[in-house]
């Protein structure tokens, strides 16, 4: 039930927890009869956006444009698309299921999801909007030998994206199986053909303006459950837990911890994992390049704060409100059980005996759609760390054909697209746990740690850079191998070599301590000059900052 569970949220938080970010969905198919208020809705939401598309299409004639934006989304605009990057489906069916199987315990991945971004206001937000372009492989390049590292960055970047766009694929995939009753292979293409559309044409003018009407939505629609679901408890939240207690079958202890996971060092690994993987995203470091200034950027960082904690204050309603209503109600006692299981509808489940069908198709366009926002930004992502961070600033040194960049990423964008829907069919059938675990756990020990140290440490150099970027990338794949759900769910092993699923309390360590050896024991030329460019490039630009 743990892996089923994971597998289900391990990308919203992450994000999508999925990663923030979302979509990793598995076990077993609840197949939901044909709702066609979901389909209109659907149909209408994709209709709007595509609109959005074609109007942006006319606003986006350079890479800088299509990169960022040109830099000309205000605070509130990209504080609320990169929320809606971060709150996926999987975090609004997964966290919801969780919840309403083991209580409190389900919060272990909302409060990891969300502990990450006071950090990325504090530490990111400022510093990485001031010193970067396009990506944040762009900061880590700055004070660093630009080959090297732009290599080395682009690395942990595009397996971020990949393996996220695998989950994300097959979690859409399955949705719709879910939701709609379409065979997965047209669902996945589908993603893919809106997908490219938004991206190819719009870049990430358009991408962030689909992510802003999918996160209004997202947060229309739980606020109505909310709503109801408060209102028939007269307002009163403990009444409210009272109720979920006297109708689980675990009685109390679905208050207490343990319920879920009972061995401290799983729980530490999965915060750890979720918090400071959050932070290296490719996708979502991006978004701090689309605002004219700092202090934009900033406020952008704060406004994503004050979303997202609200999304995940209404998920705690959402997940004790099912226990309440779909729990012992005869019309659901098929899926109850289910549920209970590690089934993942609990959401669908809710919006239908609080709201009726109306609702329910309502929340089940938009848990479709959020996927369909999730992917176009790692699409932005993954374009960008090949037609920039490799074609324009490694093979043409800084300094491209402008035309020929925007072509290539376009194309990029198209091959993006092809791969994640062959990928997405290859993996439909594996453990979709593995494949959402590793975007978050390579995102904290390669992306994170350089990206850190490149912004606050002196003595970083390029040789250390590399050797931390490396042993973060083999450690987090190899642990990952030998963990449970490689060794045991898939090989078929008895019992897993590393007793943890998610390894970045051991790995992220593991990339920091790599760096800070192989830079203090650096004594070459291109150490010294690495050394020197931090006061002469990171601090001269922050005392002239605007």
């Amino acid at each position: 039930m743990l892996n089923k569970l994971i597998a289900l949220v391990g990308l919203g938080a992450l994000p999508q927890l999925t990663l923030a970010a979302g979509g990793a969905i598995e076990g077993e198919i609840e197949r939901q009869a044909v709702n066609p208020t979901a389909i209109a809705m659907f149909v209408v939401f994709v209709c709007i956006t595509l609109f959005i598309s074609y109007w942006a299409s006319k606003r986006t004639n350079t890479s800088a444009e299509f990169y960022t934006a040109g830099g000309g989304i205000s605070g509130l605009q990209n504080g609320a698309a990169i929320a809606g990057d971060f709150m996926s489906a999987a975090s609004f069916l997964g966290i919801t299921a969780l919840i309403y199987a083991t209580g409190v315990d389900g919060l272990t991945l909302a409060l990891a999801a969300f502990a990450g971004w006071p950090m990325m206001l504090l530490l990111l937000s400022e510093r990485v909007r001031n010193l970067g372009k396009v990506t944040f492989t762009d900061v880590v390049a700055l004070r660093l030998e630009q080959t090297k590292t732009r290599i080395i960055a682009v690395l942990g970047s595009v397996s971020v994206v990949v393996m996220y766009l695998i989950a994300q694929m097959v979690g859409a995939g399955k949705l719709i199986e879910l939701l709609f009753g379409l065979p997965y292979e047209v669902a996945v293409i589908i993603v893919a053909v809106l997908v490219m559309a938004y991206v190819a044409f719009g870049g990430m003018l358009a991408t962030t303006w689909v992510q802003i009407v999918k996160a209004l939505l997202l947060l229309t629609g739980i606020t109505i459950i909310g709503v109801l679901v408060m209102n028939n408890v007269g307002f009163d939240f403990n009444q409210l837990l009272q109720q979920a207690v006297d109708k689980h079958p675990r009685g109390g202890d679905i208050l207490s911890n343990g319920v879920w996971i009972d061995d401290p060092i799983q729980i530490l690994t999965l915060l750890i994992s979720m918090m400071f993987g959050t932070l290296g995203l490719p996708h979502i470091l991006m978004r701090l390049f689309t605002v004219p200034d700092m202090e934009e950027s900033r406020r952008s960082a704060f406004y994503a704060s004050v979303f997202i904690g609200y999304f995940f204050l209404l998920l705690i309603i959402g997940g004790f409100g099912t226990i309440v209503y779909v729990m012992g109600n005869p019309e659901y006692t098929d899926a109850a059980g289910k549920l209970l299981g590690g089934g993942n509808m609990a959401a669908i489940h809710l919006s239908h005996a609080v709201g009726g069908d109306l609702l329910m198709g309502f929340m089940s366009a938009v848990a479709f759609a959020t996927i369909l926002a999730v992917v176009a930004g790692l699409t932005v992502a993954g374009s960008a760390a090949i037609s920039h961070d490799l074609y324009a600033e490694v093979l043409c040194k800084g300094k491209p054909d402008p035309d020929k960049e925007i072509r290539l990423t376009r194309i990029v964008t198209l091959v993006l697209g092809l791969l994640a829907v062959g990928l997405g069919i290859i993996f439909q059938e594996q453990n979709v746990a593995v494949i959402a675990t590793l975007p978050m756990v390579v995102a904290a020990s390669v992306n994170l740690p350089i990206l850190l140290l490149s912004l606050y440490w002196s003595k970083l150099t390029t040789r250390g850079a590399v050797a931390g970027a490396v042993v973060g990338f083999v450690s987090a794949v190899g642990l990952i191998i030998i963990g449970p759900k490689v060794w045991v769910d898939i090989i078929g092993f008895e019992k897993a070599l590393f007793p943890y699923d998610y390894p970045a309390l051991f790995t992220m360590p593991a990339a920091f301590i790599a760096i800070w050896y192989f830079s203090i024991s650096d004594n070459s030329q291109r150490g010294q000059v690495d050394r020197d460019c931090f006061e002469a490039l990171v601090l001269r630009s922050e005392t002239g900052r605007q």
